[in-house]
């Protein structure tokens, strides 16, 4: 026989004192930050990126995945050995750090001498 009665998608669920909480949302609200952040558009969201100083770590991270992606490649279409892979990789690595971060902070210089000098015409 059919259901008459719809049932209830979530539970009651009772606290810590022995109240029970009504449906809907019964967790903390969470930080300010991200509640501020999940307002905003993509290209706020874009710009405030692109607006933060550059890092030797994000530069260390973007570093280590591309020197990871550079010792695949090197193994798989180059046929070189374990060995070679792994010095060239480190190698690698070690040079992508400075050239990434300088590379960031160059960019950085240039974006923000752009927004400052926003209001005079380009000619």
């Amino acid at each position: 026989m059919a259901q008459t009665k719809r049932k209830r998608r979530t539970k009651h669920r009772g606290n810590a004192a022995g109240m029970i909480e009504a449906r809907g949302r019964t967790g903390s609200g969470g930080s300010g930050a991200a509640k501020s952040r999940g307002s905003m558009t993509a290209a706020e969201l874009r710009a405030e990126r692109l607006d933060r100083p550059p890092s030797w770590s994000a530069s260390a991270t973007r570093a280590a995945i591309t020197a990871v992606l550079f010792g695949v490649v090197l193994a798989l279409l180059m046929k070189k050995g374990l060995g070679q892979v792994i010095g060239l990789t480190g190698f690698m690595f070690l040079f992508y750090i400075p050239a990434g971060y300088y590379m960031d902070s160059f960019i950085y210089k240039r974006r923000m001498a752009k927004k400052a000098g926003s209001g005079k015409p380009k000619r």
